[in-house]
């Protein structure tokens, strides 16, 4: 199993390119499922999750193009979806368990065929993420739900038809599945209390380039008009702000200066007020984002994580290694997941100060040097917080299973050693 080596102290200088965003991606993957003509989509990010999906969609009878493409000069994917006609109706274990976000086929492929059977779903260990708002929304549409062996089985007779949905919780993944869904209802849907985060809106572009009718993107209603056939159309997915915000603390925490080529300052508003709040130097321009630390004395910040367009959850685990290197305390208060303070044990072996106060909170108090240690990855966000203190540290840091890693950064090493860190992956066979 690959690892991550990393000699710690260096100052990080220069600029990162960042990639289409996994979380957008992954959905708009699914989106081609709702029609039998061609989805192209480019800029897409080279990762494993990116594979799993489209190794799911072809186990259903999806046929793949891929194409090596290049986005201001920086390499990318463009993939071709067409789902002419779908060989199975099955999405098996296999496939699902690797990867949460496969359940994304799963308003698709009911919209379109009246009946599906999802493995229920696997991913990251970062607690219990049940999937009660997605099928109680398909039920107030007409389906069918039944749970049993392991699999959701859904079925409805004719099409699903329009209902008025109000979800307990802004949750991402129901958002999509619903908009999915309802692109193809019979009748007008309208989804109260959505969630609102960007790779939302890339998919209600998609979506409405494909022939659907929403209105309301970027709020918290969306209104759904269904229509009886969805064409074939031709979409760039959205720059990753997780990937930018992971990239910012890199510079911050190194006291270095990057420059984020492609990000999106108006998606990251929240983070960067952090770190503006710690005393990083933020300069925002029309397609990029400046992180200076060099020099500077950083204070400690109370963060709280909140759906969007509050703090990110998939950046709590950064922000807190950050703290580690600052003056002063800082409370972390995670009110999205309930177990995402694993790599917190693992930091510690490297001189952390940290106390956890349950679940949900953590008190981070500033340490004068962080020191290198052996660490193991817990989940994909916990995995680039250690990449971070190890650039921070004193010393050698090897994190090991940095399988998590590969879900949702590309081409890490490269990018951290294009702006001066000591990082090298260590192969299985070395």
């Amino acid at each position: 199993m690959d690892k991550i080596k990393i000699t710690g102290g260096k100052v990080l200088n220069g600029e990162i390119y960042i990639s289409g965003a996994k979380n957008a991606a992954l959905p708009l993957i699914c989106a081609s499922l709702l029609t039998d003509e061609t989805v192209t989509l480019t800029n897409m990010p080279i990762l494993s999750d990116i594979r799993a999906m489209n190794a799911l969609l072809v186990s259903i009878g999806t046929q793949i193009d891929e194409f090596d493409d290049f986005v201001d000069g920086h390499p990318t994917k463009t993939y071709s979806y067409r789902t002419k006609e779908f060989s199975s109706l099955i999405a098996p274990y296999d496939y699902v368990r690797k990867m949460r976000a496969s359940y994304y086929v799963l308003g698709p492929i009911l919209a379109r065929e009246g009946h599906v059977e999802l493995s229920l779903p696997g991913g990251c260990a970062i607690g219990a993420r049940p999937m009660d708002i997605h099928l109680a929304a398909l039920e107030q549409m007409g389906a069918r739900i039944e749970i049993k062996n392991g699999y959701v089985h859904a079925d409805v007779d004719g099409r699903l038809k329009g209902a008025h949905i109000i979800f307990r919780f802004a949750s991402v993944g129901a958002t999509c599945n619903i908009l999915m869904a309802a692109a193809l209802a019979e009748g007008t849907t309208i989804i109260e209390n959505a969630a609102k985060e960007p790779e939302i809106g890339d998919l209600v572009d998609l979506l409405n380039d494909m022939g659907a009718k929403i209105s309301g993107k970027d709020t918290s209603v969306l209104t759904i008009e269904g229509v009886d056939k969805l064409h074939g159309a031709r979409h760039k997915v959205i720059a990753d702000r997780i990937e930018a915000g992971s990239y910012a603390v890199a510079a911050a925490i190194t006291r270095g200066r990057i420059e984020l080529i492609n990000a999106r300052a108006a998606n990251l508003q929240t983070p960067l007020n952090i770190l503006r709040n710690a005393g990083v130097l933020i300069q925002e321009k029309e397609n990029s984002i400046v992180v200076d630390a060099v020099g500077r004395t950083l204070t400690g910040q109370d963060i709280m994580t909140d759906v969007y367009p509050g703090f990110p959850t998939d950046l709590q685990a950064q922000f807190l290694a950050l703290m580690l290197t600052a003056e002063g305390a800082a409370m972390v208060t995670e009110t999205i997941f309930e177990n995402r303070f694993m790599h917190i044990p693992e930091l510690l072996r490297m001189g952390a100060n940290i106390n956890v106060h349950g679940h949900a909170s953590a008190i981070v108090r500033g340490v004068s040097k962080l020191y290198g240690a052996p660490v193991m990855a817990t989940d994909l966000r916990a995995s680039f917080a250690l990449i971070l203190a190890g650039l921070a540290a004193e010393g050698e840091t090897i994190v090991s299973r940095v399988y998590h890693l590969d879900r949702g950064y590309e081409r890490l090493e490269e990018k951290l050693r294009g702006v001066g860190a000591d990082i090298e992956r260590i192969k299985e066979t070395d």
